[in-house]
């Protein structure tokens, strides 16, 4: 008897020992919270589905963060812990050629290294690890656990993964944003153009002809932005009433059916339905449908409304943020008729 409880004392004391630490906040901060506000530890996850299109993820060096984009949209933002001196990460385009959710190091003694995702064959990975809000891993980009489980789930093989650093990166792959700056397959800097003085807008769909469509709309900017396959094939100028007032980040999915009311512009053609979606910070908005009032807040070139509304098929995400999303990109009043977007100050 004295030799079988011995024996599971052994036992569990080898998995406690096994056992990997938690790192960082076990829960996504609010999906407002500024990425610069960020403590070591902590993140944010707006959540995920791999049918939305393809993602691409951004590791700062400079900013020690880590930003995931999903078809083109800001999907999550991370703090991470990167290589420190002498064991630098290094920078430059990588893809994911492995996974392994329970790594132990082949270098360090086994230590854990939980939900691994390997950008390198000797050695740099992204996965779980400590975080005390500078440099100080071997190499690896350290993330918070919770984060990393949730990116491991959410990436398949061969994902991009840019590495970028002041000094050797675009200063905008660098300092990122909502929307994605690079090309999500290749990894290459891609050029966000503003809206020239008295474009309404531009409409290039054969950028990528086929693909998943997401949405994003700034009420800063009075801009908007299609992406299919995390490519932008659209971009328009738009007016947004202040009534109901809104502000924040929120995210809405075209859901099956129709609103009563029709297209303004298009008699016959009916607005499809909208639902808000619960992301961190805006969860008692889930499931709740969007009124006819909360929609026709943003107003939209007729012409370039005539090509996107074919498109709003449901499971199409749209997110509107008070970010800026395209530099020096300032509102300008829209020429549509039969509209009243605000008057400017």
């Amino acid at each position: 008897m004295t030799r079988i409880v011995a024996f599971i004392v052994l036992c569990f004391c080898c998995a406690v020992a096994s056992a990997a630490p938690f790192w960082g906040a076990t829960k996504s901060s609010p999906v407002d919270t500024a990425p610069a506000d960020l403590k070591p530890g902590e993140w944010f996850w707006a959540g995920d589905n791999k049918a939305l299109g393809p993602m691409a993820v951004i590791v700062s060096l400079t900013e020690q963060r880590a930003y995931v984009y999903r078809n083109g949209l800001l999907n999550g933002v991370s703090t991470i812990s990167s290589g420190k001196p002498g064991y630098e990460t290094p920078t430059g385009v990588f893809t994911i050629l492995q996974k392994d959710k329970d790594h132990k190091s082949n270098k360090y003694n086994s230590a854990p290294m939980p939900y691994q995702q390997r950008l390198t064959w000797d050695g740099v990975a992204l996965h779980a690890g400590g975080l005390p809000g500078y440099p100080e891993s071997h190499g690896c980009v350290h993330l918070p656990t919770k984060f990393a489980n949730l990116l491991f789930e959410a990436t398949n093989m061969g994902m991009t993964v840019v590495v970028a650093e002041e000094g050797a990166s675009p200063v905008r792959v660098v300092h990122p944003t909502a929307i994605i700056p690079i090309e999500p397959m290749s990894g290459a800097e891609v050029e966000l153009r503003r809206l020239q003085e008295g474009e309404q807008f531009r409409w290039t769909p054969d950028k990528a002809p086929n693909g998943p469509i997401s949405i994003v709309v700034s009420r800063s900017d009075e801009s908007l932005l299609v992406y299919r396959n995390g490519i932008e094939i659209g971009h328009a100028r738009i007016g947004v009433r202040k009534d109901p007032p809104v502000t924040g980040t929120h995210a809405y999915i075209v859901a099956e059916g129709f609103m009563d009311s029709e297209v303004p512009g298009f008699p016959g053609m009916r607005m499809p339905k909208w639902i808000a979606i619960g992301i961190p910070g805006r969860g008692d908005e889930a499931n709740r449908e969007l009124d006819e009032q909360m929609v026709a807040r943003f107003i939209i070139p007729p012409e370039f409304a005539a090509t996107l509304m074919p498109l709003l098929k449901p499971g199409v995400v749209v997110l509107a943020t008070d970010a800026h999303l395209v530099p020096d990109e300032a509102p300008r009043n829209l020429q549509i008729i039969n509209s009243d977007p605000p008057a400017k100050s």
